[in-house]
C-alpha cells in the first residue's frame, strides 16, 4: 500500500481550485494509483473536514464557495436548473421553492444533500435544452423555464399555480417562438393561452 502525507495531498487538492469532483479526477489530482490507498486518503479527508461525500464517487471540497445550483448541475447529468427554481431566479415566481428543481433527459429522480432536496424531472429529448450559463451554472432561459413548467403541468406530472406568476418578465413572442421551434404539442399551446401569456 502506498504511503502518503496528508498535508501535502491537502495542499495539492486546495491548489487545484476545484469545488466539486469525482473519484477519478480526485485520484488524478492527488496522483494516487492504488484504489485502497485512495479510499484511505478520502476517509482521512472526510475525517479532517477537507472533503464531504455528496454521493458515491462524488465529493464537495469544504471551504469552497459552491452554490446549491452548482451542486444541482453536478449531481445528475445532463441537467439544467428550470421550473420553479429558474422561474424564481428570473423574477417570475416570488416564492423561493423548497426544492432545487431541474430538468433532465434521463429518468426523474430526487436527491438529498445537506438538508436540501434536488429534484430532476424528465423531459422528452426534443424539449431538452435552451438554457444559458450564469455564474458557472446551466439554467433555463425564462421562457424555457415556463415552457418546461407548462409542459409537465399539461402532462399531469407537476402542479403549478400560474396565478402566482408575474409574467411581465416573460417575452411572449420568444415563448411562442420556442413553442414553434420545438414543435410543441397542442396541449402546451392551449394551457399557455389559458394562463394568458
Amino acid at each position: 500500500m502506498e504511503s502518503y502525507n496528508l498535508g501535502v495531498l491537502t495542499k495539492k487538492l486546495l491548489e487545484s481550485g476545484i469545488g466539486l469532483t469525482n473519484s477519478q479526477t480526485l485520484k488524478d489530482i492527488l496522483e494516487v494509483k492504488n484504489d485502497r490507498t485512495f479510499y484511505r486518503i478520502v476517509k482521512d479527508f472526510e475525517k479532517n473536514n477537507i472533503v464531504k461525500n455528496i454521493e458515491k464517487n462524488k465529493y464537495c471540497i469544504i471551504g469552497r464557495d459552491v452554490t446549491t445550483f452548482e451542486i444541482a448541475n453536478y449531481l445528475y447529468q445532463p441537467s439544467y436548473i428550470s421550473l420553479e427554481t429558474a422561474l424564481n431566479y428570473w423574477g417570475i415566481l416570488s416564492q423561493f421553492p423548497f426544492e432545487i428543481t431541474s430538468i433532465t433527459s434521463k429518468k426523474s429522480v430526487t436527491k438529498n444533500f445537506e438538508d436540501k432536496t434536488y429534484s430532476y424531472s424528465h423531459i422528452s429529448n426534443k424539449y431538452f435544452g435552451m438554457f444559458t450559463k450564469k455564474n458557472n451554472v446551466l439554467i433555463a432561459l425564462p421562457e424555457k423555464a415556463l415552457f418546461d413548467q407548462i409542459y409537465l403541468t399539461s402532462k399531469g406530472i407537476r402542479m403549478a399555480h400560474f396565478d402566482e406568476y408575474d409574467l411581465k418578465n416573460i417575452n411572449k413572442k420568444r415563448f411562442f417562438e420556442i413553442c414553434k421551434q420545438l414543435n410543441a404539442d397542442k396541449n402546451i399551446i392551449a394551457l399557455a393561452k389559458k394562463i394568458k401569456i
